[in-house]
């Protein structure tokens, strides 16, 4: 065994206790934000941490407003309608990429129609701008919400404020609520239901919204006007045929797509949707996972390792979601009795170093999302050797601020 191995198993069996200073703060239970993903008590329990001086909170708190101070300095706004491309309806409103997987075809003059390379990234993706504005969007908007919520600073709820509006709610910059031109294939289509996975983060614009409520930069009729977005968009999920297609989708692109139907009709306050949504779910689960919790649609990717781990975060999205409705999916068994837990801890030896990852995996193997599941994991099943196995795997994901101040 080698002592990497050592260290791992042995803060896995470790049990970990809560400092004095956290077991003399008490949360409110009327006190915490309404978000969805989030959990409002951690959020509570942290700001409350905070006010007492924790180091640990402290110091995730200084590393997020550094975050925060320096999008304030740049300034930077964005929207669909920096791109310089035109859609094929002609209007710069409607979200537009390629699919970052299909590379001109070498036997063809012009290369068209495009040829599919799982997991290599056609560099040419972004030449369209709109995927990693909106994903600047979201990562922005939420360290900015998160700054406001924990220092009640309003300069950052304001910019957080307008970074929302210009991509949803300004007429002269606004996303029209579609993706038809998600993913398109260049000889092939103009757009595919498999594009709507790149709008599977807006769940944390969606939260960070929720917590700009009680500042003066967001007010009452930007936040209906945000859910009336999402209520068009959700329809357009819903009832659209590339929206319809990427519903019957199998693997990850299915489990995301269910993420965003619960997270869009929670939001603008459509229980009946959530309900079947979640059924849905159900549903998928038996078809994505085997007996021995294994993920085969995901491991047959040439990034198995990224793809089992997103659609295992997707499954616990879910969860953490079906909790608005008063729904436990985390014990949740399937006909064969697999649970969400299982899929976790058929990971867990691969994290141990007690079994080695044989299935495809092209590039540098990562712990982003793992950390986040395993962390979850530690709270929703009592289980504190998943927070130290976390610890141990990667203890700068697990450190960082996000991680600090939202858990």
């Amino acid at each position: 065994m080698t002592h990497k191995t050592k260290y791992i198993a042995l803060l896995f069996t470790l049990v970990s206790l809560n400092s004095v200073l956290a077991q003399e703060v008490k949360v409110s239970s009327n006190n915490f934000p309404k978000t969805l993903v989030l959990k409002g008590e951690a959020l509570e329990r942290n700001y409350q941490l905070i006010s007492v001086n924790d180091f640990e909170k402290t110091k995730a708190l200084k590393t997020l407003l550094a975050k925060a101070d320096k999008i304030l300095k740049e300034g930077k706004l964005y929207s669909v309608m920096n791109k310089k491309q035109l859609p094929p309806s002609g209007d710069k409103h409607d979200y537009m990429s390629t699919g970052p997987y299909w590379w001109p075809d070498p036997t063809k003059p012009d290369g068209l129609p495009y040829i599919r390379k799982d997991g290599l990234r056609n560099p040419t993706y972004y030449d369209i701008s709109d995927t990693r504005e909106i994903d600047r969007m979201r990562d922005d908007t939420e360290s900015l919400a998160l700054a406001y919520y924990f220092t009640k600073e309003d300069k950052y709820a304001k910019f957080a404020s307008k970074l929302i509006q210009t991509w949803f709610l300004d007429a002269a910059t606004l996303q029209n609520p579609n993706l038809n031109f998600g993913q398109g294939i260049p000889g092939i289509n103009t757009g595919r239901g498999i594009g709507i996975i790149e709008t599977r983060g807006l769940f944390r614009v969606i939260d960070a919204a929720i917590l700009l409520q009680e500042s003066e930069s967001w007010s009452k009729e930007d936040h209906q006007t945000l859910q009336k977005w999402f209520s068009d968009y959700l329809v357009w999920l819903t009832q659209s045929p590339i929206g319809k297609d990427e519903a019957i989708e199998h693997n990850n692109h299915g489990t995301h797509y269910s993420v965003q139907v619960i997270d869009y009709a929670l939001f603008t306050g459509q229980p009946e949707i959530v309900a079947s949504e979640i059924e849905v779910f159900k549903n998928r689960m038996e078809s994505q996972i085997k007996a021995d919790g294994s993920q085969p649609f995901e491991l047959e990717r040439t990034k198995s390792w990224d793809y089992v781990n997103m659609n295992l975060d997707g499954y616990f999205l879910v969860a953490q979601l079906a909790e608005n409705s008063a729904i436990n999916l985390w014990q949740y068994e399937t006909k064969q009795g697999i649970t969400m837990r299982k899929c976790l801890d058929w990971m867990v030896p691969y994290l141990k170093n007690e079994k080695k990852w044989d299935f495809e995996q092209i590039k540098t193997v990562g712990y982003g999302e793992t950390i986040r599941l395993l962390k979850i994991a530690s709270q929703k099943y009592s289980n504190p050797a998943y927070d130290a196995l976390a610890k141990a795997i990667d203890i700068k994901t697990y450190q960082s601020e996000l991680n600090q101040l939202t858990f």
